[in-house]
């Protein structure tokens, strides 16, 4: 079986806030960039891996079958970064996680060694989510 991860999606409250962390900070290209009907998804992912994609989301977009408490819900664990997140990896964590220090990214962990094995940090991204980034060992 051949099976990839094309595409994670998560929720953005802010598709300006959000490009400057994707595309500036973390230094991700911008595959796509569609607005309808006020909203805007964003298609971000990592240069040279043009099969793997983030797609950042309105995070309760109306007409979804939602109801107006679980829309607040939403909201409210966006704000405490409980919602959504997703682990990335890279073979630099201390220049990766001082570039995203520099770029005023809110910062949840500094670059630590784990007791299962790897060594990480952790920042969330101007909707809240929890991006964890990994080192990679070569």
């Amino acid at each position: 079986m051949d099976i990839t991860i094309h595409s994670s999606f998560l929720p953005h409250t802010d598709p300006e806030a959000s490009l400057a962390f994707y595309r500036d900070a973390l230094g991700f290209e911008v595959r796509n960039d569609v607005g309808y009907k006020g909203m805007r998804w964003l298609t971000v992912g990592p240069a040279g891996q043009p099969d793997t994609s983030i797609v950042l989301q309105p995070p309760v977009a109306n007409g979804y079958g939602i109801t107006d408490d679980e829309r607040r819900t939403i909201t409210e664990m966006m704000a405490k970064g409980t919602y959504a997140g997703v682990n990335l990896a890279t073979t630099d964590l201390d220049g990766t996680f001082e570039r995203l220090k520099a770029s005023g990214a809110e910062i949840v962990q500094e670059p630590m060694d784990q007791p299962y094995g790897v060594r990480d940090c952790a920042v969330r991204d101007p909707s809240g989510n929890l991006i964890r980034i990994q080192e990679r060992h070569p």
